[in-house]
């Protein structure tokens, strides 16, 4: 079928505002702030025959755009294969199991059949982050876990509503198995209800331009998008790039795991080689093979932002050499980490690699954690258990253009950090700070973004604080010399005793009285560049902003500074940076 330009486009944007509507229903009906303010979802439509992604909504976290599309196609081939239940109209497939193409536990996907007439024509499907799903701890977080039975519960594909209705005693069964369930069921009557809305605008849209026209497109869509990858891959020399991202340590064994990559293009094709990585790891940051592939499709994502979200863009790159590594865990390897903190080292990896080829597209590291913080315990004053999720951003790295960006979301997605204001009303906590943490970001022409530094203390009750983060041991990386941003700074103070956990950002269990803080200082982003050809006037703004001393700035940048509001002094600084050059 050959379809005219604007039509073309028409049903594109449309697709898109199905899911977006999906999105925006989600969270807007979500009881969680987890997902009702911080976002931490995703919806999508995907293929019935081999669950390739059709669209995705704008708002969705991209690490879900390869783990969503894995998990359609497990679904689709157990369902083939006898091993889940045939679909039937009105029914949600409930999984979270992390290696049938999934993420973590704490990441619930629902996936609904769509029918037109007796026809399966696509499958509807989201996820959110579920506050709790059981385990050893709060949360979900279990820095020292050993198998995933220890993390929560999982869940193979199960219907949970049969033709409309909800099962009741699978919802039971559910329930029985996490904290805080009287809480659950408005997020998930709000993550079905979205899938709802997905059908009827999605039939919408086919009741309109005809179901040939829409399937027309939709081929059409992924062949375009595959060659507007290829055409971008066009524009990275030949050859190959190597990089070496690190992770602190798994939470159980206190030694750093490599993330070795090669990225190598041949012709229109981009292939992206792991081998030399680590070896399965004890703790929690393993990562499945859907979170891997995932976070290469992401990071290429932001490198090459204007490629539509399509299957057909990740068609021309292929992932090699993960078997028998960290990054393709298998059962029953701890996995709580891999979504949030394993899966932004690979694309800092990706990043570090491809900037050698690309440096005028490619960033330097972004502070590359979610600062995973859970909090659970009981609330003497509304006579209730309760489990808090707290994620936070981190300083973006510096590019050939600007500074990074300062307290951005995560690499992985665009979710933010619920407002201080809805955490204090929802949990037994206060925020003593929440500000920016000024200097952290590395020195470079361009300088990194700032991280967060955030107190909050525990009001009343009892609770059990932990922690699955990462880039405490190494800060983000700086690229063509440019400085590494500040590492992730956990400090707990019990008693007024400050404890810091021996992983540096990972420990679990650790107990909270009233008065007891948690102070979190998130990292800022590698520096762009030699920090000695920075812009001194630029110095000199940061300074007079406070977020360097004049100290910093000589040492860091070679700039002297003079007067109030502070001004660079053109000869002191030439004669300074020439000093520090002959040091060097």
């Amino acid at each position: 079928m050959s379809l005219d330009p604007i039509t073309l486009s028409v049903i594109q944007a449309g697709l898109q505002q199905v899911c977006d509507e999906m999105d925006l229903s989600f969270s807007r009906a979500a009881f969680s702030p987890v997902i009702a303010e911080a976002n931490d979802r995703s919806d999508g439509i995907y293929d019935a025959v081999d669950g390739a992604l059709i669209a995705q909504g704008a708002g969705g976290l991209p690490v879900f755009v390869g783990t969503m599309q894995q998990s359609t196609r497990t679904l689709i081939r157990m369902i083939a294969d006898g091993a889940a239940a045939a679909p039937q109209p009105g029914d949600v497939y409930i999984v979270n199991d992390p290696y049938l193409g999934g993420t973590h536990l704490m990441d619930v996907r629902f996936a609904r059949p769509f029918y037109r007439g007796d026809r399966l024509y696509c499958w509807l499907s989201n996820t959110g982050h579920w506050p709790d799903t059981g385990g050893a701890v709060p949360g979900g977080f279990s820095a020292s876990a050993t198998s995933v039975e220890q993390e929560g519960l999982r869940l193979p594909p199960v219907r949970l509503f049969k033709q409309g209705r909800m099962d009741r005693e699978l919802y039971a069964v559910i329930c029985s198995n996490i904290r805080v369930a009287d809480q659950r069921i408005g997020d998930v009557q709000a993550q079905a209800a979205a899938l709802e809305v997905g059908a009827e605008r999605l039939g919408a849209l086919m009741d309109r331009y005809g179901d040939d026209t829409v399937t027309g497109a939709i081929a059409e869509l992924r062949t375009r998008a595959a060659q507007q990858m290829r055409a971008c891959i066009a524009l990275i020399p030949e050859g190959r790039f190597a990089a070496t991202a690190w992770i602190d340590s798994d939470g159980v064994v206190d030694e750093p795991l490599a993330i070795r990559l090669a990225v190598t293009r041949d012709g229109d094709a981009l292939t992206f080689d792991f081998t030399g990585s680590a070896a399965p790891c004890a703790g929690p940051m393993n990562s499945v093979r859907a979170t891997t592939l995932s976070s290469v499709y992401l990071a290429m994502r932001h490198i090459f932002p204007q490629v539509p979200i399509s299957a057909g863009a990740f068609e021309p790159l292929h992932v090699t050499g993960i078997e028998n590594t960290f990054l393709d865990a298998r059962y029953p390897r701890p996995v709580s980490g891999c979504a949030a903190e394993v899966s932004q080292r690979i694309a800092e990896a990706v990043f570090a690699a491809l900037v050698q080829a690309l440096p005028d597209r490619v960033t330097a590291a972004p502070a590359g954690t979610s600062g995973n913080f859970a909090l659970g315990g009981h609330d003497p004053a509304r006579g209730r258990d309760f489990v808090m999720y707290q994620l936070s951003g981190g300083g973006y790295g510096g590019n050939a253009d600007h500074d990074g960006l300062t307290n951005g979301c995560s690499t992985i997605g665009i979710s933010k950090a619920p407002p201080v204001e809805i955490m204090e009303q929802a949990f037994p906590v206060l925020y003593h700070r929440y500000a920016l943490r000024e200097g952290s970001g590395g020195a470079g022409r361009h300088r990194g973004g700032f991280g967060l530094d955030y107190e909050v203390e525990l009001r009343r009750g009892h609770a059990r604080a932990s922690f699955v983060m990462d880039h405490g041991r190494f800060g983000p990386q700086g690229v063509l010399g440019g400085s590494d941003g500040a590492p992730n700074r956990v400090t707990v103070l019990r008693g007024g005793v400050a404890h810091v956990p021996a992983h540096l950002s990972k420990e679990q269990d650790i107990p909270l009285a009233p008065g007891d803080r948690v102070h979190v200082q998130t990292p800022g982003g590698g520096g762009y560049g030699d920090p000695l050809t920075r812009n001194p006037a630029a110095v000199a703004r940061d300074v007079a902003l406070e977020r360097y001393t004049a100290d910093d700035a000589a040492a860091l940048f070679g700039v002297v500074l003079r007067g109030v509001p502070p001004e660079a002094d053109a000869e002191a600084t030439a004669a300074l940076r020439a000093r520090l050059r002959t040091r060097d």
